[in-house]
């Protein structure tokens, strides 16, 4: 009897916190498969690099009132939040999605700090595969952040981040690149049957918010192009000793970011 109330207090304390419980076992499985092949230190501080980024959105999804759920991992896919009602209006959606780049970019900016004080390349590995994240989430096309911030101003801006996702994909082929591809083809096809006109009938944002978001859309783009030429060239030079750690942290984040 005692076994039987254990498992159904079991079942209750899951149910309750089935939502936490996920979010945080999906982060271990993460976690245990990228130290498998990278090593712990580095998997703790690229998986924690993701989940600043994802608290980002999450925090300002609460901000906002919207219901939200914790982010979800996916070993080598990435993770994300699910946001459980349809977000109405083009200001609410631009300031969900660049509050994660810009969280994200606080975070790997830190790591490269850590790295000038104390030498330690391996934070100079994860610094770049952060800015790398998080630059690659500024690609101006949806599903990804810089698409959901540009639909502020315009939507027709995705047409931009076709070619740039396609250079990508045959410049470095990855599955993750494939999937990004699909996933955006929907709503381009709507744009370009649309004639360029917004595929939604959300009502248009003020002309400040647009010039607002615009603005930080460009200097967090300009902020990360800069970081990531920084920090990709003190990992090439690293490179010149191939037995060093430097040249193993650089090979490190060149793995996971591709």
């Amino acid at each position: 009897m005692k076994a039987v109330l254990r498992g159904l207090l079991l079942l209750l304390t899951v149910g309750k916190f089935s939502k936490v419980l996920l979010s945080g076992g999906s982060m271990v499985l993460a976690v245990f498969t990228y130290a498998m092949i990278y090593g712990w230190r580095y998997a703790v501080g690229f998986v924690g690099l993701i989940l600043i980024h994802e608290m980002g959105h999450y925090l300002a999804a609460r901000q906002r009132g919207l219901a939200v759920g914790l982010p979800t991992f996916i070993p080598f896919l990435g993770a994300w939040i699910q946001l459980k009602e349809q977000v109405m209006d083009a200001e609410t959606e631009a300031y969900v999605g660049i509050a994660g780049p810009i969280l994200g970019s606080v975070g790997a900016f830190v790591c490269y700090l850590v790295y000038s004080r104390s030498g330690d390349p391996l934070y100079l590995a994860l610094a770049y595969a952060g800015f790398m994240i998080n630059l690659f989430n500024l690609i101006p096309l949806s599903p990804l952040d810089g698409g959901r911030i540009v639909a502020i101003i315009s939507e027709r801006i995705w047409l931009v981040g076709v070619p740039v996702l396609v250079g990508l994909l045959i410049l470095h082929p990855s599955p993750v690149l494939v999937i990004v591809l699909v996933l955006a083809a929907p709503g381009v096809l709507r744009l370009i049957r649309n004639k360029g006109q917004p595929t939604t009938d959300r009502p248009q944002a003020p002309l400040n918010a647009r010039i607002g978001y615009g603005v930080q859309y460009l200097i967090l783009l300009a902020f990360l192009g800069l970081m990531t030429a920084e920090v990709g060239r003190k990992l090439d030079h690293g490179r010149d000793d191939p037995s060093g750690p430097a040249a193993v942290s650089a090979a490190l984040a060149a793995k996971v970011v591709a």
